[in-house]
């Protein structure tokens, strides 16, 4: 579906009518009058639109300059008293707001304990109702366990920020003028992470988790965490899995790349009841190959089980069955002692909930007609029987493998995550960090998603009468 472009007031107006917006106003603590000092200048609800504003300006220098313009200003001051017609303590005043008033805001906001998990939990409230809003993970909607829907599918992945200041921690520089040795400036909660390419990236890692509509604007973003260190980014993203999965009942899976394992897909399917989509991941010939794209790719197999199956004749046969990429197949050896592989046609995926209120999940699959051509159930989670034989199954058998004729058109929803992250990469002043530090970064792309919610909800309800209309 293509769709016109966005313009920067469009972005602005869908900011101001999000009732999000003013809702995660509510969670600004109130300033100590104790000892006395100023009332604010203006409402706790413009340091959120300022914050969202940054994601549309680039920078708190260029949203000061924006909003100096006296016709923007207007334009805000207008649109905040058609909302707030009966409350005049909420009027914004003549004077635009400048670059200071959000910085001294977003430092006291930060010093109170316990703020930005709070703002982050009210965020994930509300990007999920929007989302269902939006038509999205709905507990009635299209798709089944066997065909999931992609309006019920949520995606996430990781990125890196490129920090505001290039040196890293521990560099030093020459002051010719005194000639002291002085520390440069840098972010001492960057880090070196692998990006999903193989390539190697400084900087402070975030995962992001969405869903979307097939509208091109139609994205939610629905949490948003750090990565404290190198090497955990599937540990957050599991973290934020278990946070959204209690407020998106309807969702059916999660679309990641090869950075969650065995261990994250058996929390997935037995604890939350998700569908892990993505591809399995295969060795590479060559011990020395400096890249993943310079190697021979080889793809991994394993031994799953035998099963004893009844032939049309009546008599009965066991069947090796062995896992190939994630797909379930027949495992037959030839004359020259080389293994046949025979893949199976998945034909149905259920799960059931056992009374501890864990998943189980099953996949049924097709025999060939050599075979008596009936069904036979394999299991898709790891049991105590598994682990005594040190057998990984979720990190071998794959419920929906990457030859299944549904892979592809879920899979493709991963493009989404890439395309958030070059929409987060251009909302970033010359592609660099806003500020200082995972904590203000982190508020930083809650204002981004903010940004990115609103333009969705903005768009679905313009869509909607000519939808009903037509």
């Amino acid at each position: 579906m293509r769709s016109r472009p966005v313009s920067a007031l469009e972005r602005v107006d869908a900011i101001l009518a999000n009732p999000a917006t003013y809702e995660l106003a509510m969670v600004i603590p109130d300033a100590d009058r104790s000892h006395g000092g100023r009332r604010r200048q203006y409402p706790g609800f413009m340091f959120i639109v300022f914050e969202a504003l940054l994601s549309v300006y680039g920078s708190a220098r260029q949203v000061e300059a924006e909003l100096s313009h006296p016709l923007i200003w207007q334009h805000i001051r207008a649109a905040v008293t058609k909302r707030f017609s009966d409350r005049p303590d909420l009027q914004l005043p003549a004077t635009p707001m400048r670059r200071h008033h959000y910085l001294y805001a977003r430092k006291h906001a930060l010093q109170v304990p316990g703020f930005l998990e709070t703002l982050a939990r009210r965020h994930r409230e509300l990007a999920a109702r929007q989302a269902e809003e939006l038509g999205l993970c709905d507990p009635n909607g299209p798709g089944s366990w066997t065909h999931p829907d992609l309006s019920r599918m949520v995606h996430a992945d990781g990125k890196v920020i490129a920090p505001l200041y290039r040196a890293k921690p521990g560099v030093t520089r020459l002051d010719k003028t005194t000639g002291e040795i002085r520390p440069r400036r840098a972010v001492h909660d960057a880090g070196l992470h692998y990006e999903g390419d193989g390539e190697i990236a400084w900087g402070t890692k975030f995962v992001l988790v969405a869903a979307r509509t097939n509208d091109p604007h139609g994205r939610v973003i629905l949490d948003i965490d750090w990565v404290p260190k190198p090497g955990g980014e599937a540990s957050t993203a599991m973290r934020c899995f278990a946070r959204v999965a209690p407020l998106l009942p309807g969702a059916q899976g999660v679309i990641y790349d090869t950075a969650l394992r065995g261990v994250h897909h058996q929390q997935l399917l037995r604890d939350l009841g998700w569908l892990p989509i993505n591809r399995v991941t295969a060795a590479v010939a060559g011990a020395n190959a400096p890249r993943r794209d310079e190697g021979r790719r080889q793809p991994k197999s394993a031994h799953v089980e035998d099963k004893t199956i009844q032939l049309s004749d009546g008599r009965s046969t066991d069947v090796r069955l062995y896992a190939r990429d994630g797909t379930i197949g027949i495992g037959t050896l030839t004359d020259t002692g080389d293994l046949h592989f025979t893949p199976l046609e998945r034909v149905r995926t259920h799960r059931n909930q056992d009374r501890n209120g864990k998943y189980r999940w099953y996949n049924d699959y097709r025999l060939p007609h050599h075979y008596g051509g009936g069904i036979i159930t394999i299991r898709l989670h790891g049991t105590d029987d598994d682990a005594r034989r040190k057998f990984n199954r979720t990190e071998n058998v794959r419920p929906i493998p990457a030859d299944d004729p549904d892979f592809a058109r879920l899979y493709r929803r991963r493009n989404d995550a890439e395309s958030i992250n070059r929409g987060l990469d251009d909302s970033l002043w010359l592609g660099r960090a806003h500020s200082v530090g995972h904590e203000r970064q982190r508020l930083n792309l809650i204002g981004f998603a903010l940004m990115i919610n609103s333009l969705a909800r903005a768009r679905h309800r313009t869509r909607a009468p000519a939808q009903a209309a037509a």
